[in-house]
């Protein structure tokens, strides 16, 4: 009887499974797509995507539009830098502004163009995979107002540039925005902001402001993040271009902010800008450097508690050194952070939920770092939000019985 029913129905429910996955749309590796609107998904979405890939599409809309990207869905390996596997977006075909490099499951605000032309990129190492990505395409035109469309190129003398809703209402969530601002090669660019209100976090880990010198998002190169209700001090370019972006996850909004900019001479910035804005790395940190260059030839011991340093400390963090690279006689690390004891001016970047800082070592044996474990973390910061940790400070080993008594010290007044 069994065989009987199987022998009339199993040939109709592969014939019906068969066309359930016809229909299932197949997203190849890369592309060229053309139109006003389109879809876009990672190799093999919603399956687990191929490892040591590189997938490129190229978006064209008509004449006379932008174009403006949505991630509906993203769930790639997750890294604080977006190492290894990553999506990035790119303004144009070639040579174009980086709109943002994207990994984990956090799903960015929608990306505009500046021209007809987009182009994104999917990279994978031979590791950690997931679902990768689904994301929608659309043409718009280029000062189309909408609640969640902004960002683009500004080349004039002056100019400014406003969060999506700005001054009626709150910014909306799931909002990503990149202004890129060019001056003539001989000028450098001054930002203002006029008023500034976005969600506030002791982290900036939510909705933030990035600030950028250059035309792309690269963290050597950062100028600061900020977030809360307090305007940002005026920022001065080293160069001829600044990025900005402006991004709001899917929960809390405010107010928003304005912000003006101006094109100055090179000189300009040496006799009036504040040196916490305009001075480069390599100022603030020379003098340790040459500090530590006799500090490095004595016998590496550490002195003191955790109770007698952490007053004394700038930042305290617990955290895993994800990179340590040396250079000359100091190493240079980024650590992916546990738990936050002191932030002090340490610059703390977020990628997710995933923080991170860099950390110049001084003396690049002492203390002795080792790439994947974990350490307490007590220095000072540079005028750029680098920790800075000399053989002069407190780092040891971290283990879960230290948490209590960091978090002992933190609840204590220094």
């Amino acid at each position: 009887m069994r065989s009987i029913v199987c022998r009339i129905l199993c040939p109709l429910l592969f014939t019906w499974v068969h066309a359930q996955y016809q229909r299932r749309p197949v997203y190849p590796c890369g592309g060229n797509l053309t139109g006003d609107s389109g879809v876009i998904g990672s190799e093999g979405y919603p399956g687990v995507y191929p490892p040591n890939s590189k997938c490129v599409w190229k978006i064209t809309v008509p004449e006379g539009k932008v174009v403006a990207l949505s991630f509906q869905f993203i769930d790639l390996e997750s890294d604080p830098l977006c190492k290894y596997d990553y999506v990035d977006v790119y303004s144009g075909h070639a040579n174009g502004q980086r709109l943002g490099r994207f990994c984990g499951t956090f799903r960015p605000g929608a990306l505009v163009s500046n021209t007809n032309k987009m182009l994104v990129q999917m990279v994978s190492d031979a590791n950690t995979a997931g679902s990768g990505f689904l994301a929608t395409f659309s043409a718009i035109l280029p000062n189309e107002r909408g609640d969640r469309y902004c960002g683009g190129r500004l080349d004039k003398p002056s100019g400014s540039f406003k969060t999506p809703n700005w001054p009626d209402k709150d910014y909306p969530a799931g909002v990503s925005c990149s202004w890129h601002i060019i001056a003539p090669r001989n000028q450098i660019i001054e930002v203002k902001f006029e008023k500034f209100d976005v969600e506030r976090d002791n982290y900036c880990r939510y909705d933030h402001v990035l600030i950028f010198n250059g035309g792309e998002m690269d963290d050597n190169k950062r100028i600061g993040k900020f977030c809360g209700d307090t305007p940002p001090a005026p920022v001065f370019s080293e160069g001829n271009q600044l990025l900005i972006q402006f991004l709001s996850d899917l929960s809390l909004t405010a107010d928003g902010f304005i912000g003006h900019y101006k094109f100055r001479p090179k000189k300009f910035r040496t006799t009036s800008a504040p040196a916490t804005t305009t001075a480069p790395v390599v100022t603030t940190i020379a003098p340790m450097l040459n500090y530590s260059a006799a500090l490095c030839q004595k016998k590496c011991k550490r002195a003191g508690t955790l109770e007698s340093h952490y007053c004394s400390s700038n930042f305290v963090l617990t955290g895993t050194v994800i990179t340590a690279v040396a250079r000359g006689g100091s190493a240079y690390a980024t650590v992916s952070i546990i738990n936050v004891y002191k932030e002090g001016t340490l610059a703390i970047q977020q990628a997710g939920k995933n923080m991170s800082a860099k950390i110049l070592i001084l003396c690049k044996k002492c203390p002795f770092i080792r790439r994947g474990l974990n350490y307490i973390i007590m220095g000072q910061s540079d005028e750029e939000g680098r920790g800075i940790v000399g053989p002069h400070h407190f780092m040891m080993a971290f283990k879960a019985k230290n948490q209590r008594i960091l978090a002992a010290l933190k609840k204590q007044r220094c």
